[in-house]
């Protein structure tokens, strides 16, 4: 996968990397679409309530790019944790993507603004909040849904298969 990052260089995606196992297997599924190798972060709970700490990477990112796919972002302190584990195994440009922006509380706050992140990519399943905007910095991309959900209906009122669109 090449992304376009302006005339004069390339973004080359050569890693996937899974935050969350619970997403493990879609994001197989991306990085096979993308025939590119798949890592994930272990993480351990650490009390009782939904606070996990990363512990490390299992596979390679040494010397590649790499994007960390996640479904949904709360608060997005896994998230940091993630960047810096890859980073600290060597990733050189690592890409943060997920498809609903939740970002609850003190997202944000967890450094994303010192975060060694290149990009990050969300939809606009969920608005962005402006005063969460800025930390994020012009580092945002945001896709619409809406060409995705403007085919389904499309091809549910001509009774055509909506699986087919994701080869089901």
């Amino acid at each position: 996968m090449t992304i376009s990052r302006n005339s004069s260089r390339k973004w080359s995606i050569q890693s996937v990397v899974t935050a969350d196992l619970g997403f493990a297997k879609k994001a197989r599924n991306f990085a096979a679409g993308l025939d590119v190798p798949m890592a994930f972060i272990e993480k351990r709970r650490i009390s009782n309530d939904s606070k996990a700490e990363a512990l490390t990477l299992i596979g390679d990112v040494f010397d590649r790019d790499a994007v960390i796919v996640d479904d949904e972002v709360d608060t997005g302190g896994s998230i940091a944790q993630a960047v810096n584990i890859v980073k600290e195994y060597g990733a050189r440009d690592v890409y943060v993507s997920f498809v609903h922006p939740l970002l609850s509380g003190n997202a944000g706050r967890a450094g994303w603004a010192n975060c060694p992140v290149t990009r990050f990519i969300a939809t606009d399943t969920i608005p962005i909040p402006e005063d969460k905007l800025g930390f994020f910095g012009d580092r945002l991309t945001i896709l619409s849904v809406a060409p995705l959900l403007g085919e389904v209906i499309r091809r549910a009122n001509e009774g055509r298969s909506v699986g087919e669109m994701f080869n089901e």
